[in-house]
């Protein structure tokens, strides 16, 4: 165990204020595990950008002390930043459960980082160390299996890290959350605990996911035709009572996507996923069977415009071509943000005549998050000395926190926190103290943290009112305009609107550049720009009340 040089040091660098990019960091003396290395998908405000994963600034200034990457399971809100993380890390172990790595080395594979990178299997009930850390698992029910919460060995106590969870007592894997290890850690007493804030919100209990068997076969019965199901590809659990109910009413299978074949097969060849003899089908056979006896499981339920439900809903799916007859089923909830994007596909499926099952009642989906009840419950379990609650948006860790005092946590023993914030634990007892960085990275393209908040506040600025491009050349000497302006204009006003707004705004540009240009000295071309700028945006602004982006260009011969 890592002796007591300085205080404990907690620091989540992601997933604490926002749902996504999970990542915190478990600083004592020279050691620094971290825990997850999440991604978050954009939203509609992010133009062009395909991820967002955390800032970890911090990390690269803790180089040569970060010990481990250690992961709770293997959803992309988890595990998705590791690719662009490892770059700079490669030589750092991560650890995880069987099916955890599997699909990281899947996942890394693509971006040829899977012979670089180390991995090292854990079990729960087997210790490890971490650095100086003692670490140790216990399984958890989540929407994927081998899930994990995970225990940490302090010179001031335990603490224990959730995952994402929920007390689920039929799990379809049959692998149900070790109580009998919660009970066994809380005897030795907890430090601290930082549990899953995701359904902070939400009164009860959260369904098990045997419900949504009952409610697939509802739909299997009365389909008829093709049954198409999309669910998160990482929801292995699921994929496995699709194909088997499928089966039970005569149906074979195609499995379509490429993330959904990746980790189905992954999943089959560690042996999480067992399929019914002869119940599933290539893509290529769909074609073969009758409507009747076909269900397809596919990705897309967040609406993504790449997915292969998307591109079905376009009918520019190779495979698959929807049509009248077919259900179309839409087995999660969209992520916060995702909304408008679901609700463009759902409208799409329904042109091209698909029955759609989408709204929340009718649905089969439950989340794999624990709701209000189940929070009380491992809280009263563990009995923590502190709380912090993590995963969620801002109000939901503080829904979380009032559970936590509600249940006899000391409200000066419970702290909500946002990205960068650092708990600091020592024989004191806990305090906030200063902020490290931490923000976001813009994933574009093959571009990672190039394109910065100004790039991004550009893109919307161009995306809103368009680019209003001036080209002036002077003569270096003496100033005087020898060309131009020229005035290009794009996204601003249709071109048969802009004729007399350009020939105006010329007059502007030669009223701005004459005014630079009084007195004896010849103004600098910064200054010309700023003055063609300024006189040009405040014209602009006035005849039509828009603010495009005003680029001046100036050549001087």
């Amino acid at each position: 165990m890592a002796k007591a040089d300085g205080p404990l040091r907690i620091i989540p660098l992601g997933g604490v204020g926002e749902i996504g990019k999970n990542m915190l960091a478990i600083e004592m003396g020279d050691d620094v595990l971290v825990i997850d290395a999440g991604l978050m998908f954009p939203d509609e405000q992010m133009l062009g950008i395909d991820l967002v994963i955390p800032d970890i600034g911090y990390l690269r200034t803790r180089k040569d002390r970060v010990r481990g990457f250690l992961m709770t399971h293997a959803h992309e809100d988890h595990i998705g930043a590791l690719p662009y993380v490892l770059r700079e890390f490669v030589d750092v172990p991560i650890y995880g459960t069987k099916l955890t790595l599997g699909l990281i080395r899947t996942k890394l594979r693509e971006h040829k980082l899977a012979e670089k990178a180390t991995f090292r299997e854990i079990a729960p009930g087997a210790p490890f160390n971490i650095g100086g850390l003692r670490c140790d698992s216990y399984y958890v029910c989540h929407s994927i299996p081998d899930a994990v919460g995970l225990t940490v060995e302090t010179p001031y106590g335990t603490i224990v890290h959730s995952g994402d969870w929920k007390f689920d007592h039929t799990p379809v894997d049959g692998r149900q959350t070790d109580f009998g290890r919660l009970a066994a850690i809380a005897a030795k007493g907890v430090l601290l605990l930082m549990s899953d804030s995701t359904r902070a919100e939400v009164p009860g209990y959260t369904q098990s996911e045997r419900h949504v068997a009952e409610m697939f076969d509802g739909i299997m019965s009365r389909a008829p035709g093709r049954v198409i199901t999309t669910t998160f590809a990482s929801n292995i659990s699921r994929i496995r009572q699709i194909v088997e109910i499928a089966a039970a009413w005569g149906r074979k299978t195609a499995i379509v996507g490429r993330s959904m074949e990746n980790y189905t097969k992954t999943a089959r060849e560690l042996g999480y996923l067992e399929y019914p003899e002869g119940s599933i089908v290539h893509p290529n056979e769909i074609g073969k069977l009758a409507d009747h006896e076909l269900c397809i499981i596919t990705t897309g339920s967040q609406g993504e415009p790449t997915s292969a439900l998307s591109r079905m809903a376009l009918g520019d799916h190779r495979h698959v071509a929807v049509k009248e007859g077919d259900t179309v089923v839409m087995s999660a909830t969209p992520i916060p943000g995702n909304e408008e994007l679901v609700s463009r596909t759902v409208d799409n499926l329904f042109k091209l005549g698909a029955e759609v099952i989408y709204d929340a009642p009718s649905r089969p989906h439950v989340s794999g998050h624990a709701s209000q009840e189940e929070l009380k419950l491992l809280m009263n379990i563990l009995r923590p000395q502190h709380f912090l609650p993590i995963h969620g948006e801002y109000r939901m860790l503080v829904r979380h926190a009032r559970m936590a005092m509600d249940v006899g946590v000391a409200p000066d023993k419970t702290f909500v926190l946002t990205n960068g914030d650092v708990l600091l634990i020592d024989e004191k007892g806990a305090r906030v103290g200063d902020r490290v960085q931490a923000g976001v990275v813009y994933v574009d393209g093959l571009g990672v943290g190039d394109v910065s908040q100004g790039v991004m506040r550009d893109r919307l600025s161009i995306g809103s009112d368009g680019i209003f491009l001036v080209v002036v050349t002077i003569e270096q000497k003496t100033g005087a305009v020898v060309a131009g302006p020229d005035i290009v204009t794009k996204g601003f006003v249709p071109e048969h609107d802009a004729g007399e707004i350009v020939e105006l705004a010329k007059q502007r540009v030669l009223d701005g550049l004459a005014e630079a240009q009084t007195g004896e000295h010849l103004a600098e071309s910064a200054a010309l720009k700023d003055a063609i700028h300024a006189s040009v945006a405040s014209f602009l602004y006035e005849r039509t009340k828009r603010r495009p982006m005003v680029l001046p260009v100036i050549m001087q011969v």
